[in-house]
């Protein structure tokens, strides 16, 4: 069972799970405890929830990797946690489940990334988001490949060479989230967006994420799309019933 102390729950919403990031003293900063602990949440989720949202903890969603760590730790450490938290993220990219950012505030380095690597995002308006690397004299490794294959090259420069942050509302305007609300109202939308996923058939929604991470980033052009489109709907039909009784159910309806 989960206990408080952990850096990371997962929690039974019901209709879907929910991770949460449980270091807010350090603004939810990924150690390796943390790193960890996220990873495991994956795997006890996997084949439970078709739906998971990644939230944070008092006022923070994730300031990225713990820089204190890093500080204190071996050349070999300072090597290893970045690798690390790469494994992290592409482990939820290759997730079956769709995952909801809900961003109630600081999004910072690897926070960014986070978001970036999950299929659907909703930020509070007030939420600082940014990437601080090149303050340090670093460029973002993973906030910034991430960002720059989701933003107009434009507004990706500024984030990466600025430093500055954007808020909730900015982050929503330039679609690095779907949208923004008022903070008090977070956790309501992320809900509401989670359960309304949830109602949908647990394979389509992991073979339709798959198809949305490779068209257009692996196929880019409009006749191999529909192939694999077409390909991907016979599969689903070799797996759940869902497409017949959908379709019967609308005959019956006519």
């Amino acid at each position: 069972m989960s206990t408080p102390q952990e850096p990371v729950l997962l929690e039974d919403r019901g209709d879907y799970g929910l991770i949460r990031l449980n270091r807010p003293a350090q603004r939810n900063a990924m150690n390796g405890a943390a790193r960890k602990g996220l990873l495991q949440c994956l795997e006890r989720a996997r084949g439970t929830y078709k739906v998971l949202v990644i939230t944070g903890q008092d006022g923070s969603f994730c300031s990225g990797v713990d820089l204190k760590e890093v500080a204190s730790a071996t050349q070999r450490e300072r090597e290893l946690a970045p690798r690390e938290w790469v494994e992290v993220l592409l482990a939820i990219r290759r997730h079956p489940a769709v995952f909801i950012a809900a961003v109630g505030g600081y999004a910072l380095g690897g926070g960014v990334s986070l978001i970036n690597v999950c299929d659907l995002a909703i930020a509070a308006d007030e939420a600082p988001i940014g990437m601080p690397e090149l303050g340090f004299g670093m460029y973002p490794a993973m906030a910034g490949p991430s960002t720059q294959m989701m933003l107009p090259p434009k507004r990706a420069a500024w984030m990466v060479l600025t430093a500055d942050r954007i808020d909730g509302r900015t982050a929503a305007q330039w679609g690095l989230v779907n949208e923004s609300v008022p903070l008090a109202d977070l956790e309501g939308a992320a809900d509401a967006l989670a359960k309304r996923i949830a109602r949908h058939d647990a394979i389509a929604l992991s073979e339709s994420k798959r198809a949305l991470e490779m068209i257009p980033k692996r196929i880019t052009e409009l006749e191999p799309g529909f192939d694999y489109a077409m390909a991907l709907n016979v599969g689903i039909r070799a797996r759940t019933t869902v497409q017949a009784e959908g379709i019967a159910a609308f005959k019956d309806k006519a």
